[in-house]
């Protein structure tokens, strides 16, 4: 985990720590409802492959370093701080839309989803606007797609 304690200072190593952050909040949302449907794990391997522009085997690897990121992180802290260092505004409200994503992907957002969005929105500075603007794009995306 200490991967995502400070920012790196090889561009590489700094691309793979933001995606380690997002790929981990990414899985805290698919598993926010405990039910991790076939729907939710289809999205996020979809977002990260085409954010990050992987192939299968890469998503692989990501989401099983993100996995055990998560497993052993002390909470949502250490993804959160590292993207606030490495990500700007505009990109942080996109990980917020990613994360909608994931929660609308089996057809229905719980009451832990909804309570993980705003505590994450709320971690990542993003406002009350840009959070509902967010929320709003990728249900119409979810609608477009179903």
């Amino acid at each position: 985990m200490n991967k995502l304690a400070a920012p790196a200072t090889d561009p590489q190593d700094e691309a793979l720590s933001l995606q380690l952050a997002t790929a981990a909040l990414l899985i805290e949302m698919m598993q926010a409802d405990s039910d991790t449907s076939p729907a939710e794990l289809a999205s996020v391997r979809s977002l990260l492959a085409k954010e990050f522009g992987l192939d299968t085997a890469a998503v692989d690897q990501l989401l099983a370093d993100a996995t055990e990121g998560a497993r052993e992180a002390p909470g949502f802290h250490p993804f959160t701080s590292r993207l606030n260092q490495g990500l700007s505004k505009a990109q942080k409200v996109q990980v917020i839309e990613y994360l909608w994503t994931i929660a609308l992907a089996d057809g229905e957002i719980c009451a832990h989803e909804s309570h993980l969005m705003r505590k994450l929105a709320d971690l990542l500075y993003i406002s009350r606007g840009d959070f509902i603007a967010a929320k709003t794009r990728a249900q119409a995306a979810h609608q477009r797609s179903h």
